[in-house]
């Protein structure tokens, strides 16, 4: 991919740097644990508050992706063998952190024949039997349209599932390269059918028209989806997709009102948000 020259982010992007008690002990957690957080492999600018905060998103199945996102900073390449001691890890980590809401991500994990479905599934059970009282969400992969896997995370049943669609339909193949619209879709809608609190994550500023944005809108409320986020995009590398724009803040709050006149029961739109900011807050009764 050329390197193309950035725009210069606009001030309501800017960010404080990462600073405090709560802070530095997530680090030295992360690091004591060796566990990947998406926070850092995706370079994800709200980390600092996050952590402030005690809380992380975890990100399992290693920290090397199958896939080759135009949009994502996680590193592509041959993953190294899977840790079956890895869910244990996490689920210790969340309860020394006394973490309330647990948000657990991953890469995808093409090169395997369960596409890591069966380590997701001890990963959610390992926390479970060590904090009872954690509420879950499990931000998963597509697993290349293998519906018996996706099964495996209905099984266990998280208190929300979620699966970003990151774009619209004309810029998917551009931005997500081995991925399908359609089929992230029908992922939802699985997921839904299968009693499943479904949420979606849409980033702008790749060049999308705001009638694309309402359309992918529309499209994820067809398929019940009932939370859904929408971000400024954020080049992590000069090798990766270009920002295209940095949209107004004011156009992430019209795109909020609209959401929730669609009909989902909570939309979380602004520059800085990614799909597991406050995601405490995603949480409602059935």
């Amino acid at each position: 991919m050329e390197e193309t020259t950035r725009i210069k982010k606009p001030k309501w992007l800017r960010v404080k740097l990462p600073t405090g008690e709560n802070y530095r002990k997530v680090r030295g957690l992360v690091d004591e644990h060796k566990l990947h957080t998406i926070c850092e492999s995706g370079s994800c600018p709200n980390m600092g508050e996050c952590w402030g905060e005690g809380t992380a998103t975890f990100m399992i199945l290693g920290n090397v992706c199958t896939r080759s996102c135009g949009f994502c900073g996680v590193q592509t390449g041959k993953p190294e063998p899977v840790d079956m001691f890895e869910p244990g890890r996490v689920a210790n980590s969340v309860k020394i952190m006394g973490v309330k809401h647990a948000v657990i991500t991953s890469v995808d994990r093409d090169d395997l024949k369960d596409g890591g479905s069966e380590i997701w599934s001890q990963t959610v059970r390992a926390i479970r039997q060590q904090s009872p009282d954690t509420t879950l969400e499990t931000l998963i992969p597509d697993f290349a349209g293998n519906w018996s896997n996706l099964q495996v995370i209905i099984d266990v049943a998280p208190e929300i599932v979620s699966h970003n669609l990151e774009t619209v339909r004309r810029l998917t193949k551009q931005v997500r390269i081995q991925a399908k619209y359609d089929r992230s879709l029908e992922v939802l809608f699985r997921l839904k059918k299968g009693g499943m609190r479904t949420k979606s994550g849409v980033m702008l500023g790749l060049g999308e028209t705001e009638q694309e944005v309402l359309e992918t809108m529309q499209d994820l409320r067809s398929v019940q989806v009932d939370i859904l986020t929408l971000g400024q995009y954020l080049q992590p590398t000069p090798k990766h997709l270009p920002v295209a724009e940095f949209i107004e803040p004011e156009q992430f709050a019209y795109y909020q009102k609209v959401g929730l006149e669609m009909g989902f029961r909570f939309v979380e739109s602004g520059p800085l948000v990614r799909s597991s900011y406050h995601a405490e807050k995603h949480l409602f009764d059935q």
